[in-house]
Order: structure tokens, then C-alpha cells, then sequence
């Protein structure tokens, strides 16, 4: 009964993509921003259903019933953060620019050789992410279904692939008003089950309030701050939530999405950390036989229940791995490979074509780091890790920022990078788990550097980058060559995106489009 409750979830939402799919009609604008189309609900939704996924819910509790609240919460509410962030600062400014990719921003904040390199980090981070949605798949099926796990990976990539390849942005953001909507209605029932069944029940230490967990080492503090910080702030620079801004229809529907999506995602993930420490107290539950909740959906809840549930879980990894995938893609062909849409009428629009394309590779190279490292919250937060570590400054900092230019970019994210990754090779865990990806043997670093290595690297990042800003400064080529690029973009829009400024004329004669060094800079650039 639950495989089939589930599976006909998963059903209605690939009929829901594909229908949606004709909306594209051939043209990448549709295909990677929605037309710039999407109204407030549409873009709140889309980025709670991006937000919730297997790693807030799944991994949340697996870490909140093994080390705590903030331990596994710090995943939802690091998001949460994250969205409130981006509403605050971000999300107006980058809806402004009308990007397609968030690689454009780099390109135009800083050239082509930042773009190339800021690109290749994003997509290297974001094969986690797609791994760690793909992780929780291929265990439900496993745990219910009794599929091979690394079948039920395969299986669900290909389900996500299918209705992303058709639709692009336009097949998330409408099937991400059911996966939402179930996301919500499971959580609510959740709760209050568990509360009139067994009550909420907090271990001592464990709960909300015993804030050792954020102050005492021995409790994890470290490793919980990283987590928020590195969900908080690596997090925007999320190619798929930028993605989702970039197609909000203005910058104040942008921003108001954020805003919506902040609550829910907080909300949310409160819920599944609370419903994970009762199961640990009151029925012994633990992460060691498996996934926590679908050990609670499958043993112990109500059927329809369980359905329900877990029918959120799989909606909701869905809508993120569909981001990934289709972000990822597009910053691949579009920053690394630069390629370009055509304004061409009835010729195929190259950014398109290519765009799917390379949906294929992404996809592969998913499926083999979930094969290969089978964990959902670590994979999420080794993502943003990364992205806090060396892009982080640039993209928060550089947005408001005017005086440090290439030089100070790529110092950062050399610096950052390289910290983090050596952390990563020479600490014997990550985020409290046993490091299987990459571990090599050292008498230097123990796992009570755990936690530290994400906010050390982070702290290099930024500083490099302030002080190499404040060394050296952007020359007036980059600024000029900024101008050049931001008019190409423009230009690149669709006609009615796009109407050059006109420069006034002496009476009697005809006005004239302003050149590329005349067209004015968006607010922070």
C-alpha cells in the first residue's frame, strides 16, 4: 500500500511536468527562467519544495535522534536562514539583472576567467546536493520496496530526469505546488500524531532549548555552527534557488518568496527534529538500522500516514534534484562551454538543445556519488560547504561591493577551496559521521576539528577576499568590460525584455540607442 501511495504521487507529478512542458516552446528563456513568468505563490513554493528535501527531513532525523536538536535541525533552519538572507539583500538586486545562470553574475561582476572558475566549483558542489536527494530515494525503495539501493537511485534519477528534460524551470515550479502542498499536509499530520500518540517527548540535553549544543564542544557545537553557517550563507550562492529568483516575474515577488519560504522551511524542519527525538526516547529508535523515519512510517505509523509522509519526502527530493540537475546543466553549458541562446526566429535555440544535453552526464555523475557515499545530510552540507569556503565573499560582498575585482575573486576561491578540501582529506569525519569519501590518515587533525575545519576555511575565504579588495583594487577595464557584458545580456533577452536606453537627440535629428558604455548599472554594480 505505501510503495503504491507513493507511486501514484510520483505519477501525478510527471503528468503535471510534462503537461507543463509546452510552456517551453522552444526557447531557453522559458526553459532556465520560466519566461521571468512566475508569480509570487509559484516562486515561494517552488523554493520551499528546494529547501525541504531528503537532507531536512531524512537526514534532519537521523542527526537530531543521534546528537540533538540543533545537531539535525540546523539543516532545515540553516535554509531558513538562507532564504531570509537572500530575501534581505539579494534577491531584488539579482532579479534586477534579469541572469539566466547564476555563472552570468561572475561573468559580469568580474569577467570571463571568474565565471569559468566560479561555474566549475558551483557544479562540482551541486553533484552533492543531487547526490544526497538521490541517497534518500534509493533507500525508500530499498527499505519498502525491497529494490536494490543502487537500482532505487537509478530509478529515481530517471523518474526527475524525464519531467525536467521536457519542462526545465516551468515543470519545477508547477510541480512543486503539489509537492509543497504535500510536504505541508504530512508535516501537520506527523505532529500531531506523534503528540497524541506518544506525546512530545525531549531527551535531557537534547531539545531545542539546551543550548550547550551550540556553546560546548563536548555537546557539538562546532559542528552544529558549521552547519548553519554553511546552509545560512554558502547556500546563496545555490545555483537552483537563484534559478527560482531569476524567474520570479519582480523583483518584489523575488523577494517576498524568499520571505514565504524562509517560514515554511523553518517551520518544517522544527517538526521532523521534534518527531525524531520522541522516536528516539520513547521507542529506542536510532539511525544505526537505518533511516529513522522510514523505520517510524513503516513500523510503527498508520498506513496513510506513512503514505503521506513519505509521499512528501520523495515529492519534495524530487522538486530538488530537478533544480540541481537543471541548474547545473545550464551553468555547465552556459559558463563553462559559453554557449548562447539565438534571437534567430525559427532556428533551434542552441542554449536549449545543449542545455539538455548535458542534463545526461549530470545525472550520471549523481547517481555514481550516491552509489558511492550513501548519506543524505552530510552530502547537503558538504555542498554549501564548499561554496561558503570559496564563493561565498564574492557573490554576498561583491553584490554591494565595488572595489575588489578579479584578482580578489579568485584568490578566495583558490584559498577557500583548497583549505576546505585539505580539511576535508585529513579530518576523520564530517559533520559527525565517519569520512568515506576521502580520508587519508594523519596524527595532526582528530574529529574534534570537525566543525571547524568548515568555519576555518570559510574565515580564509572571506578574509582573502577583503584583503586582497582592499589591496587591490578593480581596474577600470574590468568596470568597463562589466558594461560590455551586462548590455550583451540584455541584448540577449527577448525583445519585449529588453529595450535599449536612448540617448537624447539634438532637435532635428533621430535619436540613437546609447552605446554599451553608456547603459546604466544595475543598483550595487
Amino acid at each position: 500500500m505505501i510503495i503504491m501511495g507513493v507511486g501514484i504521487t510520483v505519477l501525478a507529478v510527471l503528468i503535471i511536468g510534462v503537461v507543463v512542458a509546452r510552456k517551453v516552446d522552444g526557447d531557453s528563456t522559458n526553459y532556465l527562467v520560466a519566461g521571468r513568468q512566475l508569480g509570487m505563490p509559484l516562486v515561494a513554493v517552488s523554493l520551499t519544495a528546494a529547501a525541504v528535501d531528503s537532507n531536512a527531513t531524512v537526514g534532519n532525523t537521523d542527526l537530531t535522534s543521534s546528537y540533538g536538536f540543533w545537531a539535525g535541525a540546523s539543516l532545515a533552519l540553516g535554509l531558513a536562514l538562507c532564504l531570509l538572507l537572500a530575501g534581505l539583500f539579494l534577491a531584488r538586486p539579482m532579479n534586477r539583472m534579469r541572469l539566466f545562470t547564476l555563472g552570468d553574475f561572475f561573468r559580469i561582476r568580474y569577467g570571463r576567467t571568474t565565471e569559468a572558475t566560479a561555474s566549475v566549483i558551483m557544479i562540482f558542489a551541486f553533484t552533492f546536493l543531487l547526490a544526497g536527494n538521490l541517497v534518500a530515494c534509493g533507500f525508500l525503495l530499498e527499505y519498502f520496496a525491497h529494490v536494490p539501493y543502487s537500482l532505487g537511485v537509478v530509478v529515481a534519477s530517471a523518474l526527475v530526469l524525464s519531467y525536467t528534460l521536457a519542462g526545465g524551470l516551468f515543470s519545477d515550479a508547477y510541480t512543486a505546488v503539489l509537492q509543497t502542498a504535500i510536504t505541508v499536509v504530512a508535516a501537520v499530520a506527523l505532529i500531531v500524531w506523534v503528540a497524541l500518540t506518544y506525546g512530545i517527548v525531549v531527551p535531557e540535553g537534547m531539545g531545542p532549548f539546551d543550548l550547550e549544543q551550540l556553546t560546548s564542544s563536548e555537546a557539538g557545537a562546532p559542528v552544529n555552527w558549521a552547519t548553519l553557517i554553511a546552509l545560512g550563507v554558502g547556500d546563496l550562492v545555490a545555483i537552483d534557488f537563484m534559478q527560482r529568483i531569476f524567474g520570479a516575474r519582480s523583483p518584489k515577488a523575488a523577494q517576498r518568496s524568499c520571505f514565504l519560504a524562509a517560514g515554511t522551511t523553518a517551520a518544517i524542519g522544527t517538526v521532523f527534529a521534534l518527531v525524531a527525538l520522541t522516536a528516539s526516547s520513547v521507542l529506542g529508535l536510532t539511525a544505526e538500522d537505518g533511516p529513522i523515519l522510514y523505520t517510524l512510517l513503516g513500523e510503527y505509523a498508520p498506513p496513510l500516514l506513512a503514505v503521506l509522509v513519505l509521499s512528501g519526502i520523495v515529492a519534495a527530493s524530487f522538486s530538488t534534484a530537478s533544480g540541481a540537475i537543471l541548474a547545473t546543466s545550464a551553468v555547465t553549458v552556459r559558463n563553462v562551454f559559453n554557449v548562447r541562446r539565438t534571437e534567430i526566429t525559427g532556428a533551434h535555440d542552441p542554449l536549449l538543445r545543449w542545455t539538455r544535453l548535458a542534463m545526461l552526464p549530470v545525472v550520471v555523475v549523481g547517481i555514481l556519488l550516491a552509489v558511492r557515499v550513501s548519506q543524505t545530510g552530510i552530502l547537503l552540507t558538504l555542498a554549501f560547504d564548499l561554496m561558503l569556503a570559496s564563493l561565498s565573499a564574492s557573490f554576498l560582498l561583491g553584490t554591494f561591493w565595488k572595489r575588489p575585482g578579479a584578482r580578489a575573486a579568485l584568490a578566495a576561491a583558490g584559498v577557500g577551496l583548497v583549505s576546505r578540501l585539505v580539511f576535508l582529506v585529513l579530518t576523520p569525519t564530517i559533520y559527525g559521521a565517519p569520512n568515506d569519501l576521502l580520508y587519508v590518515q594523519n596524527p595532526v587533525f582528530t574529529s574534534a576539528f570537525d566543525g571547524w575545519a568548515t568555519l576555518v576555511a570559510g574565515a580564509l575565504g572571506w578574509l582573502t577576499y577583503v584583503a586582497v579588495g582592499c589591496t587591490a583594487p578593480r581596474p577600470q577595464a574590468e568596470t568597463d568590460t562589466q558594461r560590455i557584458e551586462l548590455y550583451r545580456l540584455y541584448r540577449e533577452q527577448t525583445p519585449s525584455g529588453f529595450a535599449p536606453r536612448v540617448r537624447t537627440a539634438p532637435a532635428g535629428t533621430a535619436p540613437q540607442a546609447a552605446t554599451p558604455a553608456e547603459e546604466p548599472l544595475p543598483a550595487g554594480l
